[in-house]
């Protein structure tokens, strides 16, 4: 249903002070807030400024939208479109590109880039599913999808289409299905991150001991004349599939 603009504005300003509460425990008021969060204040410029980019009013939209870049540090491009209850923690160095779609309940802190990787006119940068979190530094990039309920880990650079329920870890990116469904709400453990190439080189290194170990015994035994019959026992190495990882193999 359509909604005039006063009401959509009060509501996006409604909506993304409560966000705040809820994903930062330093808040405490809200006069602290229209005072000394940049990321909120970049989001409501962007707000208008976007308003006027879809009224045919893009040349001031760009202009407003380079006051804001250097009052708070964040760089939105007013043809970016951004669902409700969007937090930009701390927030200086953000960039979002112009094709960039965000959705509702999303997270981002400091140092990330949502980039374009075409010199084409149309649709060039990421879209961003509702309740995804992503980390200080990192990039996604390209038009890509990051899927629902997701958790991008600080300084991941991802250039491929991330699934639902995902954490992403690593240059490039490397994609981990979770084994059970996220919390409801945005993930905010960031100290909850796989390491997809350290296990699977563990992996390797405890399959490497197995073999020397029998290889050993298997010498051994041949130099009393005995034949070993025995083989290794399977032993799992932490591989993706079609390029995504699987939580149950990281427990997450």
């Amino acid at each position: 249903m359509e909604e005039t603009m006063s009401y959509s504005l009060f509501r996006y300003i409604r909506e993304d002070i409560q966000s705040v509460f809820d994903r930062d425990p330093a808040a405490r008021s809200t006069m602290e807030l229209l005072l000394a969060y940049p990321g909120l204040q970049a989001v409501w410029a962007h707000r208008s400024e976007h308003w006027l980019w879809q009224h045919g009013f893009k040349l001031l939209a760009r202009w407003l939208s380079q006051i804001t870049r250097f009052w708070t540090g964040i760089e939105i491009h007013p043809g970016a479109s951004i669902g409700h209850s969007f937090f930009i923690d701390h927030g200086m160095g953000v960039v979002i590109g112009e094709t960039a779609e965000i959705g509702n309940c999303v997270t981002l802190y400091h140092g990330v880039t949502l980039g374009g990787t075409s010199l084409q006119k149309g649709k060039r940068h990421p879209t961003i599913e509702d309740e995804v979190v992503i980390g200080a530094g990192a990039k996604v990039l390209g038009n890509i999808t990051i899927g629902a309920h997701s958790r991008i880990g600080a300084n991941a650079v991802v250039v491929k289409s991330v699934p639902p329920n995902s954490v992403v870890v690593g240059v490039p990116g490397q994609v981990v299905v979770r084994s059970q469904p996220a919390a409801s709400g945005p993930d905010l453990e960031h100290g909850r991150l796989p390491d997809t190439l350290g296990d699977s080189v563990a992996s390797i290194l405890t399959r490497l001991e197995e073999v020397e170990g029998r290889l050993h015994i298997q010498q051994k035994e041949s130099a009393k004349g005995k034949k070993d019959d025995q083989h290794l026992p399977p032993h799992l190495v932490h591989t993706p599939t079609d390029g995504l990882w699987h939580g149950e193999d990281f427990m997450i």
